[in-house]
């Protein structure tokens, strides 16, 4: 897998690229691709950081897995592709920004590119998973890999907004430094959890306020 991603982030991840382990998970994703349905496309495995160059991220919204469906995922956290139907916690995330900005969405599609080229890094814990099989590409290497690019916001950059939904995404989260940067905390948006806090959570508000108190300017989620 020769990763084609943005230089400034192979700089800043170099070290990553060298290990051992991430020769196996290529080696891993390399055979998966070849004998398996994998998603998403190989040219969208590393399309956040494509799209979100390492200097200009502003807010980072952690996910788990990319969607297992047919043309769904798209190398972006909570997305899908432009004409897919909107996923639950989607959905979910929606409604939060509409009822906390007091008005409907301009874009209603799921990509979310939008947002990634405004500074928001949609990350997945893992970034490829087998078709129809959640879950199928953890415990492999993805996570370490993760974790790195998290560390490495953390101890580089300041002042960035960390959106830590659910237990797995706040357990992520133990790699930032809560002294340099905004931690927001709460449950995550799937149908299941989306009543017990994430609803009324005010983070896209919140994050914004950050931006702006540090100089920098808001991201439009609508």
């Amino acid at each position: 897998m020769d990763v084609k991603i943005d230089p400034s982030w192979k700089e800043h991840l170099k070290d990553e690229f060298n290990e051992p382990y991430f020769k196996e998970l290529t080696d891993f994703v390399k055979d998966e691709y070849k004998s398996k349905t994998v998603y998403p496309a190989p040219k969208n495995i590393f399309r956040a950081f494509e799209l979100c160059p390492f200097e200009k991220v502003k807010v980072v919204i952690l996910g788990q897995d990319p969607y297992h469906g047919p043309r769904q995922a798209n190398g972006l956290s909570f997305a899908v592709e432009k004409e897919m139907q909107l996923p639950p916690s989607l959905l979910n995330i929606f409604k939060e920004i509409e009822s906390e900005f007091g008005k409907p969405l301009v874009h209603q599609d799921g990509d979310l590119s939008r947002w990634a080229v405004q500074g928001v890094l949609l990350l997945n814990a893992t970034l490829t998973v087998r078709a129809h099989m959640a879950n199928s590409h953890q415990g492999k290497g993805w996570e370490k890999f993760t974790d790195a690019v998290i560390r490495v916001l953390s101890d580089d950059r300041e002042h960035l907004v960390f959106m830590l939904w659910g237990n797995y995404a706040k357990k992520k989260g133990s790699h930032i430094d809560f002294e340099k940067h905004l931690i927001l905390e709460s449950a995550h948006p799937s149908p299941l959890s989306v009543h017990n806090g994430f609803f009324g959570n005010g983070h896209f508000k919140k994050a914004n306020d950050y931006l702006v108190e540090h100089g920098e300017t808001p991201i439009d989620w609508l």
